[in-house]
């Protein structure tokens, strides 16, 4: 009878351990690593108005008609004159061109300037991180930005992250790629090589760990 519960302790031993061998090498993600970082990456284009942001609109000669309003929720502004005007999308010059074509039909060849505030940035403009980072949020990026500037934004990870097996989903040539980051690296070791250039449209999902 000993002999079994012998036996069977052994392989319960046995099988626990490869459990958890198999169980970390789990963790590890497959996914390629990228380069590090530049510091001198620049993707962003010229910067396009988005919902959320506010717009002063100044009309030169005209200060009845001169306001700063937000863009709404469906991209639209309404200002002095001007009830529906389509904005998000468009560059600030762009936005002032259509609304000196607007104010035309009340104004004598107004001259219009558009200065944005409170930049929010559309969608594919922004960075955002989920999962476990201590403030997890979209940030508009800006040229040069690398993982370390984006782990400051959002103020590091929480203690239950597995910073090592971050995932970052990026698009490449028009197709969504999937590569492996190592905050734990940059950010408790100071393995500068753990940094890389982000991308306008980068996704950072970072995940919880076993311990």
């Amino acid at each position: 009878m000993n002999g079994f519960w012998g036996r069977f302790r052994s392989g319960a031993l046995v099988l626990l351990a490869t459990a958890v061998l198999v169980g970390g090498c789990a963790t590890q993600s497959d996914y390629p690593e990228l380069p590090t970082a530049s510091g001198d990456a620049r993707y962003a284009t010229r910067y396009k108005i988005a919902p959320g942001d506010s717009v002063q609109i100044f009309v030169w000669r005209n200060p009845e008609v001169s306001t700063s309003v937000p863009v709404r929720p469906d991209g639209f502004l309404s200002a002095p004159l001007m009830e529906e005007v389509p904005a998000a999308g468009k560059t600030p010059a762009e936005l002032a061109r259509d609304l000196e074509k607007i104010l035309a039909t009340y104004l004598r060849e107004p001259l219009v300037t558009v200065i944005v505030t409170g930049f929010v940035g559309i969608y594919p403009e922004q960075i955002r991180v989920v999962g476990e980072a201590a403030k997890p949020q979209a940030l508009l990026y800006r040229d040069s930005m690398t993982l370390l500037d984006v782990m400051i934004a959002v103020g590091g990870l929480t203690k239950f992250a597995d910073g090592n097996n971050t995932t970052l989903v990026r698009v490449v040539d028009g197709e969504q790629r999937q590569f492996r980051l190592r905050i734990d690296d940059l950010l408790r070791f100071g393995d500068i090589s753990a940094n890389v250039d982000m991308k306008p449209g980068d996704i950072l999902i970072v995940p919880e760990g076993w311990f």
